[in-house]
């Protein structure tokens, strides 16, 4: 008896070895959805419904319930994950990766790295969120030609690399998000039902199949020609080298700018350190304190930079600064890509239509700016400006593009002139030009300075 108890003992651990082996593919895949039932898994915030049916897990919204998350019960740091995706065109949708939960951050909301599900016209669709925290990281205005990769109505199948401070995501085989960013390092996985504000909404569902995770012996896909957010201040990382980027301040040394009509660094309120370009309030006795990248920038080039305001503050970044303009002293000439506090600073209404907003081409074009696409005062923004062969120019504020125009182009001219810059021939028309951080009198902090030619 007691033999045949060991030989039974000892099948049941060999089958169970070779469950768990055949988990395993030759290539180092790991189920995390085993087809049939939700082990490993668990549910933490709101209620919406997860169960398996026919080899898929399925989530169905629920009403009055806030954003209900189905989470792996292990951690992941480094790892490349699939899965295939199937949302109803009224849902929306996400896949959480390296998220937290904790009793001290929101009563233990999740939050964290969201692969976006948006079956919408939007078509955010793998796009990257940082969910309850810091919002939208990698919107698809960054990488339009990828809205297109979504499937609506059909399985999409999702690869998502998360690799050291890297995170890489495609849709249907299209290269879609590239971020490098250092806030988590690792946590859980999770499959989110998004909270409905409309009964109409009760009933839709999304499903998810075939999950499988590797965590050894990775290798990242190939390098794509995408654009990269880079929330590391002051860095470059060896994708963004190879793209052509250079940085214009490495967050200590600033022997690239010069003053505005000079050849040093400014001795008087400008400072470089602690990681952060600075200027400091003035007391209204300085003028023309300018500083110019010593290297003239065009006919195409890309400029990023973070820029943070005080309250109250005013300030530009602009490009084709053109030294033939005579200022009179004061700030160079050039197109500006506004930098403005709009609530509490009365430039922000005046002009026309908006024009002297954030992120606008200062008095000529105003910005057309999402809800939310503003970071609160105090907080680090980031701004983007493409100058294309073509003459296409665009401003981006944290991801989103806000102003589009044609250098050259008749509403172009129109616009000048109706402008303060009308009395200035050839505005805006340079073939190359510096690029400039204003002095306006207010304490305004930039850092994360970068260029590449196109």
């Amino acid at each position: 008896m007691k033999k045949y108890r060991f030989t039974l003992a000892g099948l049941l651990l060999f089958f169970t070895l070779c469950q768990v082996q055949a988990q395993k593919s030759k290539n180092g895949w790991v189920d995390l959805f085993n087809g049939k039932d939700l082990t490993g898994w668990k549910q933490l915030n709101g209620q919406a419904k997860y169960e398996v049916k026919d080899g898929a897990i399925v989530g169905t919204s629920v009403m009055g319930t806030p954003n209900s998350f189905l989470t792996t019960e292990k951690d992941y740091g480094d790892f490349i994950l699939e899965l295939e995706v199937k949302v109803d065109n009224k849902l929306n949708s996400g896949i959480q990766i390296r998220s937290l939960s904790k009793p001290d951050y929101q009563d233990g909301r999740v939050h964290g790295y969201q692969v976006e599900i948006d079956p919408s016209d939007r078509a955010y669709s793998a796009g990257l969120y940082d969910e309850a925290r810091r919002g939208w990281l990698y919107p698809l205005d960054l990488n339009p030609e990828a809205k297109k990769a979504f499937k609506k109505e059909a399985w999409n199948k999702y690869r998502i690399e998360a690799i050291g401070t890297t995170i890489r995501t495609f849709l249907n085989g299209v290269p879609v998000a590239h971020l490098v960013d250092d806030m988590t390092a690792s946590g859980f996985i999770c499959l989110q039902v998004h909270s409905i504000g409309s009964k109409d909404l009760e009933g839709t569902q999304v499903s998810w199949k075939n999950v499988r995770i590797q965590t050894t012996n990775l290798k990242p896909s190939p390098a794509a020609n995408i654009r990269i957010v880079n929330l590391i201040p002051n860095k470059l990382d060896a994708a963004e080298k190879a793209q052509g980027w250079s940085l214009l301040y490495d967050g200590k040394t600033a022997d690239q700018w010069r003053s505005y009509g000079g050849t040093d660094f400014p001795s008087k309120r400008w400072a470089h350190n602690d990681g952060t370009i600075t200027i400091s309030k003035s007391d209204g006795s300085e003028t023309g304190n300018d500083i110019v990248t010593k290297k003239l920038y065009g006919p195409a080039f890309e400029f990023e930079f973070d820029f943070k305001l005080n309250e109250g503050a005013n300030s530009g970044v602009k490009y084709f600064v053109d030294q033939k303009f005579n200022s009179k002293g004061k700030s160079g000439i050039g197109c500006e890509y506004q930098v403005l506090d709009d609530e509490k600073h009365p430039d922000a209404k005046l002009g026309k239509n908006g024009n002297r907003t954030i992120a606008s081409f200062y008095d000529v074009i105003p910005a057309e700016r999402p809800r939310n696409s503003m970071k609160k005062i105090g907080e680090w923004n980031q701004g983007r400006i493409v100058v294309q062969k073509d003459g296409t120019v665009q401003h981006f504020l944290n991801g989103y593009k806000v102003v589009e125009y044609v250098r050259g182009s008749p509403q172009f001219k129109e616009f000048v002139m109706s402008s303060k810059f009308k009395d200035f021939e050839g505005f805006g028309m340079s073939t190359q030009g510096n690029l400039l951080l204003q002095d306006h009198g207010d304490n305004v902090s930039f850092r994360s300075l970068k260029v590449r030619e196109l």
